[in-house]
Parts: C-alpha cells; structure tokens; sequence
C-alpha cells in the first residue's frame, strides 16, 4: 500500500506529478547532505560533546578488552544512556583524516541526512509521493531539527532511531495480518536503536497499542473475535525474531541496559526523577527553577519555535486524523495509521504537561516529536491541494505559493542564524531579536567556537604574543571544555577573571556584560551570541550575573 490518500484514477499527468515529487525530493536530500558537507566544520562544541566522546572511548575500551575494562558501566549517568553514536563517531575518526569533534559533527550530519531520507519515505508511505515531499522540506527547513542534527548527540540520533521505528510500525499497519521480512527488520531494527539511545523510546510501545485499536476492532467486526485473536497471535508470533534483534541491537549501542533485566527499567526510574542539582533557566522573562517548569513550557517554545507554516499544516493533520476515527468511509488500517502518527507527535508533549517532569534546554529533549510533526503537517498538505484539485483547481497554485512562502521564512532564518539555527524563533515570537530577552538561545555555548577562532586572528592580525614564559589566559563564562578546545593549545581557560587577559563571554542571561573593551562580538539579527573582552590591567571579579535566588 504505497499511499492512502484519496486515490485518483491513474492518469499519465498524474504519474508525472508523482515522478516529479520523487525527483525534487532526491535534490533536496543531495542539496542538504552537499550544505551539510560544506558546512559542518562552522559548529561548534557544546556542554556535553567533551563528556560523550570520553564515553564513546570508554566503550570500546570495554569491547576491546573483552569485558574486562567496565568503566563505562558507571561512567557519570551515561551509562543509563546507548553510546551508539559516540562509539561509531570515534569508529570513524580511526579511519578518515578529520579530528575527533570535527567527525562528531560529519557524523551528525549524516544522521540527520538519513532522518530527512526516513522521514521523506514515511510521508510519502502516508499520503503519497507530494505528501513525501512536502514532509521532507517541512523538516529539513525546520531550523531546530537542523541544527541539533549537527552537534546534539543523544537527541538527534533518538529522534532519527524513533521515525525508523515509526516506519516499521507503519508497515506493520499497512501489511497487517502478515507482515513481510523487510517490515520485521524494520520494526526490530527501529525498536532497538530506540531503546539504545533513550529509553524514552519505550513511548512506541504506547503509540502501536492505542494506534491499532481501529485495526483490532475491525478484524473482530469481521473475523469474529477467534479468528481475529488467531490472526494477532500470528503476528505477535513473526514479530518475535525483530524484538529478539532489537534486544540485540538495544546491548550493542547500550551494554548496561542488558548487564541485568530490570535496568531499563531502573533507567526509567531515574530520569523520572531531576538527577543534577537545580538550576534556573529564562523562560517568558523570568528566571524559573528547572524542576518547576509550568505545564506551558513546551506548548510555548513549540508555538514560538518552530515555522509558522511546520504549526499551520500540524493543526491540520492532527485535526484530519482525529475526525477520520468517526468516518465510515475511513478505513481500519488508515485511521491506525494516522492515529499513530499523532500519538508520535502529541503524546510526548500532553504526558510532559500532566506529569511536570524538569524541563530545560528549550526544546531538544523533544526533537523526537518533530519528523512525526512533519509526516502529519505533509499528508496535511496533499490533501489540501487534492481537495483544491477536485474542488477549486483554480485555486491550486494559490495554496502552493503560501506553503512555498512558508518554507522561503524559516529558509531566510537559517541562512541569517547560520551556524546558530538551533537557536531559531518564528516571526510570531518576533525572530531571535524578540526571544531574545524571553528565552534562553545559544544554551549549548556554540558561538565560543566562532568567538575563539575570532580571537585568535584578532591576535594574529596585530602581532601580539602572550607573556613571557605562559600561554595567553581566558577566563571562559560558558561551557570550559568546548573553549579550550576552540582555543586550542596556546591558551588556558578557567573561571578566574582576576589573572586573566581576556574574558569570553556567552550573550545569555548569567553572563557579566563587562566595561572593558570588546575585541570579538558575535551577532545574529542584533543580538549577541558572545563577546570577547580585552580584560588586561582591570580588575574584573566575576563573569557570572546570575540574581539572587
């Protein structure tokens, strides 16, 4: 079943059509994966890069020896997450001629690419190849999702793993009572990666249960309750192989999720509960304790986050989903399969504002949810131009110029937020420039990367050389790790501002503006990303300015 839109009458115009579709599709994934190429090295480090590839080294470690080193079963609270992606980012960085982070970021890219490819076939699975393509440039020019692709790596790989498990579950629907191999290994496959980036992933489980619902109810309607539990049995019975693959798949990236059987569940039990001590974050200009996050935390930052037209096209998709349930002239394995859809792009969020859990770092946690968003806001979108087609074709061109102007804005963001897209806010939040005193932006400290490499020729560029006899000193108000390593060997960075010669600074809210004179100042749309400060015979106490509690 390779559409279930409404199906016209096979024309040539409209093979054409879908020809078309594909073909713009297969230049969008090359025009995507040539820009990722070109670009990769531009992002820099964030809070947790230096930690994970610590992590991806301790794994191979305990491979190489047999299982003898286990340092990795209790590395920070790591271990309670897979290490697929460290462990194949330093795989890689054996074998190609790059260093360790610039391969991280490579690496990244290409996950992205894979998840853009994925979720462009799922689209295209649900509602056909305009439906596909459509879903494809939704998400590729969704500037969270592209920018965490580059250097988030936990959340991105999970958010890819779970649209691969989205598509075996989709399959599964569509080839339901007897699924084929390819749709076995997809499910197994999916299920496993899954679970072994997050166990989060476990939510799958959730959106098959209540998503085949409508296909259960309409087999008992006409099998009859004993045939329609035999024909279940069955396919619980062929689906065992892929979960026995999945377990496989879940020890290999994941290795302590398998040392005991109930430490998946241990794991749950811990990210149920705030593991770090508590900190304050920006949230709608007010400085709000991580852990007391109010319910609206994530419907915000997804209104004011993600593009306008991605949030149109959703509420739409979501809204044809829920009204197929009660149409008649809806099919079983139709409504399953966008009831799935929406439980992948809803659930997540609905569970988060009942249950309140600690919220932080805008967004990234939930980058899951968006290839679903994209699916639904695509399928949206075909059967709004089929509709114009068989209704009011004159109109057609119309409802292409909005969705093609609704893609041009996020596009023209993230061309201006380059390599920051991962900071993007829609016009109705008013750009960055209007975020900007609202809501946390650069969390991550990218724009050390740029503000080092800016420093560092500043330096060049008037002949200056360090004391005698010691390297120049940066005191560092962001992540201390990812500086150092954008400032490479001829510094060393801390937090003390008394000795230091320059202070860099993140543009966030418990950042110092200091008096001292600017060297480097990072912008995007007027607001600043970092500032380096030529901090040399001044006395300087602090860079924090975090207000009292």
């Amino acid at each position: 079943m390779s559409s279930i839109t409404t199906s016209a009458i096979e024309t040539p115009a409209r093979r054409s059509v879908e020809k078309t579709c594909d073909d713009l599709a297969i230049v969008v994934l090359s025009a995507v994966a040539l820009i990722a190429g070109l670009t990769f090295r531009d992002y820099g480090l964030g809070w947790d890069d230096y930690t994970h590839a610590e992590y991806a080294d301790l794994l191979l470690r305990m491979y190489g020896s047999g299982f003898k080193d286990t340092g990795a079963l209790s590395f920070a609270n790591l271990y309670m997450y897979g290490g697929g992606f460290d462990m194949a980012a330093a795989l890689l960085h054996k074998v190609i001629p790059l260093e360790l982070f610039e391969t991280r970021r490579l690496l990244g890219a290409v996950v992205g690419v894979i998840g853009l490819a994925v979720t462009w076939r799922l689209g295209r699975r649900v509602g056909g190849p305009l439906a596909g393509l459509a879903a494809l440039l939704l998400l590729a020019l969704c500037p969270t999702f592209y920018g965490h692709m580059f250097m988030n790596p936990k959340d991105a790989p999970f958010a890819v793993a779970m649209a691969i498990l989205l598509m075996g579950l989709v399959r599964l629907a569509e080839e339901y009572p007897a699924p084929s191999p390819r749709t076995i290994l997809i499910v197994g496959f999916g299920a496993g990666l899954s679970l072994g980036c997050r166990v989060l992933g476990g939510l799958a489980l959730i959106y098959a249960a209540v998503g085949f619902l409508p296909l259960l109810l309409e087999e008992i309607r006409k099998q009859g309750p004993r045939e329609a539990a035999h024909r279940f049995v069955h396919v619980v019975y062929v689906l065992l192989p892929a979960l026995i693959f999945g377990y496989l798949v879940m020890g290999l990236i994941w290795p302590w999720s398998i040392m005991e059987p109930g430490h998946p569940l241990q794991a749950v039990t811990y990210f149920s509960h705030f593991f770090e001590k508590p900190w304050k974050e920006m949230f709608d200009g007010a400085l709000v304790s991580v852990p007391d996050m109010p319910w609206s935390y994530l419907p915000t930052l997804f209104a004011l986050q993600l593009p306008e037209v991605l949030l149109g096209f959703l509420v739409a998709g979501v809204v044809m989903s829920l009204t197929s349930l009660s149409r008649a002239d809806v099919t079983a394995r139709r409504k399953t399969i966008l009831l799935m859809l929406t439980l992948a792009a809803t659930l997540p969020l609905v569970i988060a504002m009942v249950k309140r859990p600690a919220l932080y770092n805008g967004i990234r946690h939930f980058i899951f949810v968006i290839p679903p968003m994209a699916v639904l806001a695509g399928y949206a979108f075909a059967r709004t131009m089929d509709w114009l087609g068989e209704k009011r074709r004159s109109w057609q061109p119309v409802g292409l110029a909005i969705f093609t102007f609704g893609l041009l804005l996020p596009l023209s963001e993230m061309i201006r937020l380059h390599p920051y897209q991962y900071t993007h806010f829609n016009h109705i939040a008013g750009t960055v420039r209007g975020a900007d005193d609202l809501f946390m932006l650069d969390y991550w400290g990218l724009a050390l990367k740029q503000a080092s490499d800016d420093l560092r020729e500043q330096l060049i560029e008037r002949q200056e050389i360090p004391p005698h006899n010691r390297k120049w000193k940066v005191a560092v108000c962001g992540p201390q790790r990812p500086a150092q390593v954008a400032l490479g060997p001829d510094f060393t960075i801390g937090w003390d501002s008394q000795s230091a010669d320059f202070a860099m600074t993140l543009g966030e809210f418990y950042c110092k503006g200091l008096t001292a004179p600017v060297l480097v100042e990072i912008k995007r749309d007027d607001v600043v990303f970092a500032r380096v400060y030529d901090i040399r015979g001044r006395s300087i106490s602090s860079l924090l300015a975090i207000p009292a509690p």
